[in-house]
């Protein structure tokens, strides 16, 4: 037996883990004790990796669509990879060297963003993103257009000192084990854990208390707790002052384009009031006692107020009283007014300090770092609604009230975070014939002038992202790449990659009619979608489509880097990154993507992977890992630079780098001193040290912006004041002037606005379970176990007043269309809410599975339901089902009806799709669930042994 550390892939946590092989074989996987993240705890997904390894979903061979079979038909040949790389080389390569645009190459849940980024732009592709926008990009861009780090991902609470946590919208596995981890040291310490959710599974059933609010809501009510603070003063003014641009002046001066923009001096500084000196100066220079609140004449007579007086006016306003909001949130205004209050009590009244010498930004000597212990943590079901974008900076706009974004006891960043607001990197716009962007496809634009359009203002990439319709889409629009590929909106493309991207099923909206889609021909009989390469380790619903199939190894077969570059394993007080290594030798015919991208980058001539003479510049992926450099000294990986090894963070290659990463356990991490650990947005410290190890392009402070003048900029553009690119069409004028308010808005989401709600009563929303991802886990033959088909579940006397019985099976109906599934009762339930379990319906044959198992019998999706654009309106073009600042999409803004079925009806969910025919060398499906490397000895003992024996 052989033991060997790597990292998990059965969810987004990259837990440690060790893994225990036998004849290439897995026995046993537990947690690496050692490991920052999960410290040793693996969950139900990380112990049954052995059951992944099993599947019989796994692809085998690269195969090729049966010449003269029809796309979706499953008639496949299996081929050498010699012979599907040709292939695919030599379309790439024609694309490349005339309209590199007309390669899409997208990629789902993967771990390697800056890897394929790097590649898209390398190719001269404006046309690539990565599941975000489907997922949580409301999170992302809202925290950096805010704060400079957001949550998932870019912070974390601090779990160790934090005596009050508020959860908003968490799903039970994101985050599993820091999340358990750090909920029971909460609950040992006496905090206090409230969870503000539809539904009370997982997390929210062992919190203190539930909040059931109505979906779609939580930014209503974190609003109405901002006007409870303010209405009693309880802010921490000095926080705001010091740190955010609460006292930047605002000019008001309406019908003109500097309207609502700063007000700025010659350098282009924000303006402030200085009341020591009362005059306006420059509000980032050091000793500046500037005003929060007043109204002021700015030299030449235009009028300008601070930003504080603006949030003052708007959120004291009735309309966010605790009264309206419990109307809108479905609670009750003292249960908002109550938690409100609480948060402030332990803000304010229990605060904590460290006892640490430290110096801020302008060079002021702190003797120690003050704590408000409230914490806040925020995913999906702030996310993927139309109005998410606004209400995440709703929450941030919470949290600092409080006074408790990364300081001790609050949500604190995580490296290479906080960033400057936003980080000063735009999207690239201009493509041509073989050479790579000026800059990565995704960016972060700060007006229109950035925005990815032609002279005309039409969109240029395939999803629309960065176009009037979706200006901030930071991480794309992937839910509309095949839609708009197949209408030629705004233009036909001739390739789609998909890198592990379920695309034809529970990845995308209107599940049936992408499918029609991916079949649709022009009428030459030409398919509108000319090539789709699907890239996986498993036997997906997306593979039947492919014209080519690239198999992929498992996470145990292959190298990985946890990059810092990209979306790394990292800590508050430590930056940390860490590696995957194989520890099976593949026993099919397959390549990890990172290889063949970086194969296919040679073969197609990518500047930065040749050398001088043309030829591949590097022998493989864990070579390019090692050597490439994205500026002098800074690579994929952090540790053990050098080369000699003794360097971190930044240093010359180490050509010995991965097995230094092997010697420890598969992670690195730097452990920050501690009078670098918090206040980092303003540590003068730790932004030197951020500057010189990468993180941040200058030492200067990260200011917070409550008011956004980003946003506003878009606003004037909208109401056709902008000194700069205006909107063509009136719809998006008019989304201009609704949703991109500078100041954080409630508003409804916008398919709710658009459908009949005394038809559509309920709102449908749908998370994964702890113990399964995606639909990653329900071929798993252990996690099967547990689920193998899904429930709508409703709230029980809702039902009960309704005549629906447990367990009885019923239509639900959206204007989009019905499906048939069976109800389960349950209490925690919001009573105007219905959920379901995600990704555990499956088409017939898919993944593995028998033809007739449960998953594609009973279980069901609730994505038929669901439809990519807005329903129509009069006289105005069809609009994606997604944010209108970021393009996320809007999964969560589902309404839907329940009537009962027929009696004859019950017994199987439906819509029912064909049953996807084996690939070629497949394995059959097991009709047994048991896994063993050796032979189990059966024991045969008296009762007296077993007695006695110790």
């Amino acid at each position: 037996q052989e033991k060997h550390h790597t990292t998990c892939y059965m969810c987004a946590c990259r837990c440690g883990i060790e893994v225990t092989v036998e004849d290439n074989r897995v026995r046993f996987i537990r947690g690496n004790p050692d490991h920052p993240i999960n410290k040793g705890v693996l969950c139900a997904k990380g112990n049954a990796g052995i059951m992944k390894q099993m599947s019989p979903a796994k692809l085998r061979n690269p195969l090729m669509r049966k010449p003269g079979t029809e796309r979706g038909a499953g008639e496949f040949v299996e081929v050498s990879w010699d012979e599907a790389l040709e292939v695919l080389t030599e379309r790439l390569r024609e694309i490349r060297a005339t309209d590199p645009k007309k390669l899409a190459f997208f990629t789902g849940r993967d771990q390697m963003q800056a890897l394929t980024g790097l590649w898209a732009q390398q190719f001269g592709t404006i046309n690539w993103a990565a599941h975000g926008g489907f997922c949580s990009v409301n999170m992302a861009a809202a925290g950096l257009y805010s704060i400079g780090q957001s949550f998932w991902e870019f912070g974390d609470p601090d779990w160790d000192r934090a005596k009050y946590f508020m959860l908003w919208g968490v799903a039970e596995d994101h985050a599993s084990n820091p999340i358990k981890i750090g909920i029971e040291k909460l609950k040992r310490r006496g905090a206090k854990f409230v969870a503000v959710n539809p539904v009370r599974t997982g997390y929210q059933a062992v919190a203190d208390e539930w909040v059931p609010i109505r979906p779609g809501t939580d930014g209503m009510l974190a609003l109405s707790m901002c006007h409870v603070l303010l209405s009693r003063d309880l802010v921490d003014w000095e926080y705001l002052g010091r740190y955010t641009n609460a006292p930047f002046l605002v000019i008001d001066h309406p019908g003109h384009a500097d309207d609502g923009l700063i007000a700025r001096d010659d350098e282009g500084q924000p303006l402030v009031w200085d009341t020591a000196q009362e005059v306006f100066v420059n509000g980032m220079m050091p000793e500046v006692e500037a005003a929060l609140f007043g109204e002021y004449t700015l030299p030449g007579g235009r009028r300008a107020r601070t930003v504080m007086t603006l949030i003052a006016e708007k959120y004291l306003d009735e309309q966010y009283s605790p009264a309206r909001a419990a109307e809108v949130c479905g609670l009750p205004a003292d249960t908002i007014e109550r938690l409100a209050l609480e948060m402030a009590h332990v803000a304010f009244k229990e605060t904590i300090e460290i006892a640490c010498e430290w110096t801020d930004w302008a060079g002021r000597k702190h003797d120690r770092f003050i704590g408000r212990p409230v914490a806040m943590h925020a995913m999906r079901g702030i996310s993927a609604h139309s109005n998410g974008f606004q209400t995440c900076r709703a929450l941030h706009l919470l949290q600092v009230f409080l006074g408790t974004i990364d300081v001790p006891g609050g949500h604190r960043a995580k490296a290479p975070f906080p960033r400057h607001t936003p980080p000063p990197v735009k999207p690239a716009r201009d493509t041509a014939p073989n050479t790579p962007l000026k800059a990565p496809p995704l960016g972060f634009p700060t007006s229109p002038e950035d925005l990815v359009i032609d002279a005309e203002g039409r969109p240029l990439r395939i999803d629309k992202a960065y176009s009037w319709e979706a200006p901030l889409a930071n991480h794309g629009l992937m839910h509309m790449v095949i839609t708009n590929a197949v209408n030629g909106d705004p233009y036909p493309i001739d390739t789609l990659i998909l890198f592990m991207a379920n695309m034809a099923w529970n990845s995308t909206m209107n599940t049936n009619s992408v499918q029609d889609m991916l079949r649709a021909k022009d009428a030459n009989g030409d398919y509108k979608l000319p090539f789709l390469v699907v890239v996986d380790a498993f036997h997906s619903e997306t593979v039947n489509f492919a014209d080519l199939v690239l198999p992929d190894t498992t996470y145990l077969e292959r190298h990985d880097a946890i990059s810092m570059l990209d979306r790394p394993i990292s800590e508050p007080d430590a930056p940390c990154d860490a590696v995957r290594v194989p520890v099976l030798v593949p026993d099919r015919n397959v390549r990890p993507w990172q290889e063949v991208m970086v194969d296919l980058a040679g073969r197609l001539g990518f500047p930065a992977f040749i050398d001088e003479q043309g030829q591949p510049k590097y022998r493989g992926y864990t070579d390019f890992i090692t050597r490439w450099e994205k500026a002098p000294g800074i690579g994929f990986l952090a540790g053990w630079r050098g080369e000699d090894g003794t360097q971190h963070l930044r240093g010359a290659p180490n050509p010995q780098q991965w097995e230094k990463y092997k010697e420890n356990g598969g992670f690195f991490q730097y452990h920050l001193p501690e009078h670098m650990r918090f206040y980092r947005f303003a540590n003068r410290d730790y932004l030197k040290w951020a500057k010189e190890v990468g993180f941040n392009p200058s030492s200067e402070p990260i200011v917070m912006e409550l008011y956004s003048e980003v946003l506003q900029k878009f606003r004037l553009a909208g109401q056709g004041l902008y000194d700069g690119p205006l909107p063509p069409e009136t719809v998006d004028r008019e989304r201009l002037v609704q949703y991109f308010d500078p100041l954080p808005q409630y508003y409804v989401p916008l398919e709710e606005q658009r459908v009949d709600q005394q038809r559509y009563p309920f709102h449908a929303i749908n998370q994964r379970p702890m113990h399964m991802y995606h639909s990653w886990d329900s071929q798993n033959a252990w996690l099967r176990q547990i689920t193998a088909e899904n429930f709508l579940f409703m709230n029980r006397g809702q039902g009960e007043r309704l005549g629906i019985e447990d367990k009885s099976w019923v239509w639900v109906a959206s204007h989009h269309g019905r499906i048939r599934v069976q109800v389960k009762l349950m209490e925690g339930c919001q009573e105007d809410t219905v959920w379901t379990w995600n990704a555990i319906g499956k088409q017939s044959g898919a993944w593995g599975l028998s033809a007739e198992a449960p998953e594609s019998q009973r279980g069901f999706l609730m994505n038929h339901l669901i439809s990519e654009l807005l329903p129509a309106a009069d006289d105005e073009r069809r609009l994606t089902n997604s944010d209108p600042v970021t393009g996320q999409a809007a999964w969560y803004d589902l309404q839907v009806s329940i009537t009962p079925a027929e009696p004859d009806e019950a017994g199987s969910s439906w819509p029912h799709f064909a049953t996807v025919k084996p690939l070629p060398g497949a394995t059959p499906p097991p009709d047994q669930l048991r896994y063993q490397t050796h032979e189990a000895v059966p024991l045969r003992r008296s009762l007296l042994d077993i007695i006695k024996r110790r």
